[in-house]
Parts: C-alpha cells; structure tokens; sequence
C-alpha cells in the first residue's frame, strides 16, 4: 500500500517497472476510497500526501471550481489553511495565479518564478513568504471539457516539472476528475432528495434534517411556523392543477422573501414550514407572521387567472421543558389546526393546554386511518322491530374498530369524522360492507327489507350520493333497501341549506331519510312542516323518562300523533325494558329498536336475527 513505512517511502520514483508499480498502487488506493464512498476531502487529501511522499520537496494541492467558475480549496495539507482559505471563492481568470489561469485556459500552466510572473501579480504576497517560488498547475476537466478543478505542485526552488512529475500528475487529473464527478453525482442526489422539484424549496427531508441539529439548550432561541394553503384546493378545482402548482410556486416564492434570512421548506401538499432564527421574528412572531401572511395576499397572475393567495400559520417557540426539536414542531401543528378550527386567515401562537383536544382528535384521526389500512373497520347491526310482534323489520348499521381483542363503538373515535378525508373513507368502507353484508342476505332468500346507515356532516356536503350508489351498484343491491340516518345537529346546523338540498336530491333518487336522535338537537315539531324525512326517531333521552304523568309521555304521544298525519314513520330508541316496549306501544308507537331487542351485532348473529334463530 502507498503510504506504508517501507523502502520506497519518501524516495523519488525510479524508472521502468519500479515507477510503474507504484503509480499503480496510487491510482488503487485512491480508486478504492472513491469506491468506498470516502469524503472527497480526505480523499483529496490522501492523494496529495502520498504524491508528497513520491516527489520529495514538492508541495501539492487540489482546488475545485464550482459551476459559477470560482475557486475553492479542497486539500493542500502541507500548505497553512490561511493560505488556502485566502483562495476561496477568487473567480478563474487569465491572471489568477497559476490555479486559476490553468482553470480559465483549460490548459496546464507552469510559472517558474513566482515573483516575476504577472499572473501572480496579485497572490505573490501569499506564497512568497512561505518560501514557494514556482507553480505548475494542471486543470480537471470534466467529460465535456469543462474545468471541475486544479491539481498543483508547488516548488521551493524556481523550476518546472520534470517528466516523471508530469507522468504522476497525469494519473492525479485522471483520479481527480473520477472522485470529483462522483462527488458531484452524490450531490446532485442529495440535492434531488432534499429539494422540493416544483417550487425549488427545500423539502420534507431537508426540514427534517434541519430540525435534528437544531439545539434545545436555550429556550426561545428558534421557533417553528407552519404555513397552510387555504385555497389550494379551490384553484385545483375551479381552475385545474397547472393554476395550482403555479400558487405553489408564487406562494413559496414570496414566503421565502418574507422569512429571510430564515429558511423556508416546503413540506406537504400545501404546507410549508419556516425555522425562525433571526432576532427581530423572534421577538416579535405576531408581526413575522402577519408579514408573511400580507406578502401572501398580493393578487397573482396564475396561468392566467387572477389568484390570491391565502393562509393560516400557526408557531411555536422553543420552551424551556421542549427537549426535541420534534415537540416544538408538534406544538406549532397543534397551534395551526387551532387557528383553522378557530377562522382561517390568522395566526395562532401555541400556549400550554391548546394541545389537549387537539391531540385527541388527531389520535382518533391517526387510529381509525390505521384501521382502515388494516381492515380493522367492522358493521354491526342492531334490529327495529315491531313493537308487538318483536318481528325484525329494519336494521341500523354502525360503525365499529376492531383493537385486539375489543370492539370500540363510533363514539370512542367520532372526533375523527372532523377530518374530511377520514370521514370520507369512513362511509366509503361502511358503505360496501354493508352492501356486501345485503347481497349476503338477499342471496341466502331472507326477505330483508332496509338498513339505516348513518351519515356526517362532512358526507352531506361531499358526494355521498355517488359513494352510496357506487358501493349498492357494485353488489346489485337496489337503493330501496337504504334508509340515511341523519342527526339534528347535521341536519339543522351550520350549512343546513347545503345538507337540505341534499337531502332532497337524494329522496329524488328514490332513497329515503330518516331525522336521527329527535328532540336533542335544533329541530322542534315546526321543523316536520318544512324537513324533508320519511322517518324520525325518538331520542333515547324521551324513552328512559317515560313514565305516566312525565312530560315525555306527552311529547311522545303528540309527536307520534303529528307525524303520524305527516305520513312520517316513527321509531323509538334506546328500549332497554319491557315496561318501556310496552308504554310506547300503548301511545301507539309501532316501531323500536334497544338492549331488549338486540345489542349492535356482527354480520352473523344479524344473520341468525334475521332467520329467525
């Protein structure tokens, strides 16, 4: 191995054989570091020790020139890192020492005497005190002849090189340009991978990289603020995605302009996210953020359509119990859902206690997308029957996640039907599985008759029209088997015109409606007048007051009456007793459903309810 104690360590190369074998094992140290993914620093610096060691007495350095033409150091070991730190970032030229002349000309260079030589006009003042006297610089060039860097051997004595020292450097441009274009290979992955291709921005990786050396000593020495999009989704709807990616770009554009020095990334869809370092952010975030949220707001040509772009921030500072970087961004997420939940368009800062519901939405949200991807999401079933006969008639399908061994019920996770995206797949899964669990029963020749599947409010302003009809179409069962459970609270609440409208559109489509939990939410008995339902259904509540002389028994015996002229049907809920079954029956309820009948059961104990076992 080069490098290793031996004869012909530090002894000038002879001729023949001898001076070929150790070039050779040179060029395999050298390739072997290359191969093994070594830095190209130490390999350069390998390099340069070893021909020290072939040529006694030189001096040898290593310059690269970056894509703009500059100069700068990549090993000279044997030189003061003053003297190459002086170097950095001089641009090539015709009379830019040897290096940079060598560079510029794309040619080798030899300057024999320092200190006449006009090309070092301008650098003899570095080398001359240490003692150098001549220069011979060869340039890397690339494949296509652009200069990548300099290999050069510095003399104390004003000369040349000799033949022997031309022949090593010839292997010393050959392995340069072989480690500096992997270097550059390996970077340029390394750029891909930590850049955002469509705005230029450094990416979810890079974000993640520069939170790990972010210190957590000093609190309120960073922040983070995460930027979200309003109206992303609204351009990509209304004016297609070419419009929106060119959002993304302006938006990027102007975030990055309004936070520096600090470094913006972006970091999902149409989130972005800022380390805040700079003092003046620091000590006043209100305003930083307020900056950033003006500088959005100028309208924009995109594509031709006059956009503005609009977001919320939320942020957070680095506190004095925040040991990871990873807990400041977590707050800085916590604080932003807060600020969407509470009115897009602002800023919220995290405090202490923002987190707690916010994390148990976002753990159910987490759950119940794990479930989904796991199959963990069941239906079960719990029967209406007729209150006289006990005979099944309908059933009310409800959701249900598996974990382990346990079954939780819609309420242990309902937060996180206020995700859009989870609501949605929530029906969607719900939606087959019961139309799957009907073909079953129709093919086994149980003469079944409606399901009740419960519908969120996120569902009645999507498009559960067309989710429903594709998963019922997919199993060839016929939409008259359905009945949707819509709550009060839907129904009456905010946005109640959008879920009318579509209430109505669906009883079109030969679909009927049932108003679910009556009586707890905004509805009152006016509200039948006007409210487009085939059924509704008693809340619980009414039924466990039910007694002689109780003011339930009077709201239910009117309501029964009403609806009975409206030609609504009526259900009671929560039946737990036969003193209860046999009340309502009496007030002439005809239908109920409750722990007496059945608790919410899977697909084959509805099956053996349903035959009859």
């Amino acid at each position: 191995m080069i490098g290793a104690a031996g004869k012909d360590a530090g002894r000038p190369l002879e001729h023949g054989v001898a001076r070929m074998e150790r070039l050779l094992e040179l060029q395999n140290v050298i390739l072997e570091m290359i191969a093994k993914g070594e830095a190209l620093e130490r390999t350069g610096t390998r390099l340069c020790l070893e021909v020290e060691k072939l040529v006694p007495g030189a001096i040898c350095s290593v310059l690269t020139v970056d894509s703009h033409g500059l100069l700068h150091p990549l090993a000279g070991p044997s030189l003061p890192s003053a003297y190459s730190a002086a170097l950095d970032g001089i641009a090539t030229g015709p009379r830019v020492g040897s290096c940079g002349t060598a560079a510029f000309s794309r040619t080798p260079v030899t300057v024999t005497d320092i200190a006449t030589d006009d090309r070092w006009t301008d650098f003899r003042h570095l080398a001359l005190p240490l003692g150098l006297r001549a220069c011979w610089s060869s340039p890397i060039l690339d494949a296509h002849g652009a200069p990548v860097g300099t290999f050069a051997f510095y003399y104390r004595e004003c000369r040349g090189p000799t033949p022997a020292e031309e022949e090593i450097v010839g292997y010393c441009v050959h392995l340069g340009v072989i480690a500096i274009e992997r270097d550059q290979r390996v970077l340029d992955r390394e750029r891909r991978a930590y850049t955002d291709a469509l705005t230029g921005l450094a990416n979810r990786a890079a974000f993640e990289a520069a939170l790990g050396q972010l210190p957590c000593t000093v609190p309120e020495a960073w922040a983070i603020f995460v930027v979200d999009l309003d109206n992303l989704k609204v351009v990509n709807d209304t004016f297609g995605h070419h419009t929106g990616d060119c959002l993304l770009r302006i938006a990027s554009e102007r975030i990055s302009n309004a936070v520096w020095p600090d470094r913006c990334f972006r970091i999902g869809g149409d989130e972005f996210a800022v380390i805040v370092q700079s003092a003046s952010m620091l000590q006043a975030p209100e305003e930083a953020a307020e900056h950033i949220l003006a500088t959005l707001r100028t309208p924009s040509d995109c594509a031709g359509h006059v956009v503005v772009p609009r977001a919320t921030i939320g942020g957070a500072l680095l506190a004095e119990d925040d040991r990871t970087a990873e807990r400041v961004r977590q707050n800085a997420d916590f604080a932003l859902y807060h600020a969407k939940e509470s009115g897009r368009g602002g800023f919220i800062r995290y405090w202490p206690g923002i987190g707690t519901s916010i994390t148990r939405r976002l753990t159910a949200i987490r759950d119940v997308d794990e479930a989904l991807r796991d199959n963990r999401i069941e239906a079960h079933y719990q029967p209406i029957v007729l209150l006289e006969t006990r005979q099944v008639v309908g059933l009310e399908a409800l959701c249900r996640m598996r974990v382990g061994d346990r079954v939780l019920p819609a309420a242990a996770f309902h937060e996180a039907t206020t995700d859009a995206h989870v609501a949605h797949e929530l029906t969607a899964r719900m939606m087959a599985l019961i139309a799957a669990d009907v073909r079953h029963w129709l093919d086994l020749g149980i003469p079944f008759k409606h399901v009740g599947i419960n519908v969120s409010s996120a569902d009645m302003h999507g498009s559960v029209d067309r989710v429903l009809e594709a998963a019922f179409a997919a199993e060839g069962v016929p939409l008259q088997h359905v009945i949707l459970e819509v709550t009060e609270s839907v129904y009456m609440g905010q946005g109640s015109r959008i879920v009318q409208s579509a209430v109505e559109a669906l009883r079109a489509k030969g679909l009927r409606v049932a108003l679910d939990d009556f009586g707890t939410g905004f509805a009152s008995l006016t509200h039948l007048l006007t409210v487009p339902v085939d059924i509704i259904k008693i809340d619980k509540s009414f039924v466990d007051r039910l007694a002689p002389g109780d003011p339930s028994e009077a709201i239910i015996e009117g309501l029964i009456r009403i609806a009975g002229k409206l030609d609504i049907r009526v259900v009671a809920e929560g039946i737990e007793t036969e003193a209860q079954a046999r009340h309502l029956a009496s007030l002439g309820c005809l239908l109920g459903q409750g722990y007496l009948f059945s608790r919410p059961v899977d697909r084959d104990a509805t099956t053996a309810l349903l035959m009859g076992r």
